[in-house]
């Protein structure tokens, strides 16, 4: 059984969470705390297996919380947050600083009548609990060194496609890669991250004001650039297609793809279908399997491909998936995952 401690300041937030986790065999309510305090006090008594926090309470926020936690417990956090642009920021901060994954807050139980919410929050709670935390207080990346060149050396024109694809532990990921990119790297980049709108927006943001490359949300027409990322929005597939002009987005909504959009596998499969552009190809941490039919396509036009090992993810389900296709050319940590990226495209 898992064991889980609710923490949230709402009394009907509590009640619908708990009746949601517990409708699962697998799941056990075992406590609930209306703020930090409390919850800090209740852990070392009830030993819970995941706790899910609420971002925003009184007399000790969530993040606070989220820090002693990490500090002192080794016990994986699912952040409850509410869909709002606000929440969005506050969430990935909390994700930064060790929560493994988030839910949106529950409003109303009968707007959770819907099979697909209720199992992908229970989904969430069972991959989080398994989920690697011992990898989240290590941080040994080390910078690329990189010669600094100015803007109006760093032209144009580019040989690589970069495709990354991650889901749960992504964010955090992805702060230890893209960061270390230097701003002439020889590629644009586009990135998949499982993630609802606003989100996608924020990661992007949050991305940015870290990278020497430009990190932006992907739109509808942008042109692929040197040196510059591109985020899947969150409920857009996001592909790329080519023009005699170069090399653009185009957003769609058709059907969700194993429950997901965006989805890896189709942001790799409209990559790999460009004929006069190397590929590299990059499955970071994250539950399920996206991405491994990607990979494969990625590998079969003469990509090179790349999986995060299992040591340094957070939740090796993607990784495993794609390494599982025998598709993928190397198998790194996390704080290689850069340094395996620059090696092969150069500036």
């Amino acid at each position: 059984m898992i064991r889980v401690l609710i923490v949230d300041d709402s009394p009907f937030a509590r009640k619908i969470l708990k009746d949601i986790l517990n409708e699962d065999n697998e799941i056990v309510v075992i406590g609930e705390a209306k703020n930090g305090i409390e919850a800090l006090e209740k852990i070392p008594l009830l030993k819970p297996d995941i706790i899910t926090l609420d971002i925003e309470m009184p007399v000790m926020n969530g993040i606070t919380t989220l820090e002693n936690i990490v500090n002192n417990y080794s016990i994986p956090v699912i952040v409850v947050s509410n869909l709002t642009q606000k929440d969005a920021a506050l969430t990935l901060e909390a994700l930064e600083k060790g929560a493994i994954d988030f839910i949106e807050k529950p409003k109303n139980i009968f707007s959770l009548s819907g099979k697909a919410t209720k199992v992908d929050m229970i989904n969430k709670i069972k991959v989080s609990a398994k989920s690697n935390i011992k990898c989240i207080k290590k941080s040994t990346i080390k910078p690329i060194a990189i010669n600094p060149v100015i803007d109006k050396d760093i032209g144009d024109s580019f040989e690589y496609l970069i495709v990354i694809g991650t889901s749960t532990g992504g964010p955090r990921a992805l702060k230890e890669v893209l960061p270390l990119l230097p701003k002439n790297i020889n590629g644009s980049i586009v990135v998949v991250q499982h993630m609802p709108p606003n989100f996608t927006k924020s990661l992007a943001d949050r991305l940015n004001s870290l990278s020497k490359i430009k990190v932006k949300e992907g739109e509808e027409g942008d042109r692929l650039k040197k040196g510059h990322c591109y985020i899947a929005p969150g409920d857009f597939h996001m592909e790329v297609i080519q023009k005699e002009s170069g090399y653009f987005i185009q957003l769609n909504k058709k059907p969700v793809i194993k429950g997901l959009r965006p989805s890896v596998d189709v942001l790799m499969e409209s990559v790999a279908k460009i004929d006069d552009i190397k590929k590299v190809g990059v499955i970071l941490t994250g539950m399920g399997s996206d991405g491994s039919n990607g990979i494969i396509k990625i590998k079969k036009s003469k990509g090179y491909t790349i999986a995060q090992d299992k040591e340094s993810s957070v939740v090796f389900g993607m990784p495993k998936s794609a390494i599982n296709t025998k598709h993928i050319d190397k198998v790194v940590p996390l704080n290689n995952i850069a340094h395996e990226i620059m090696s092969r495209v150069g500036v």
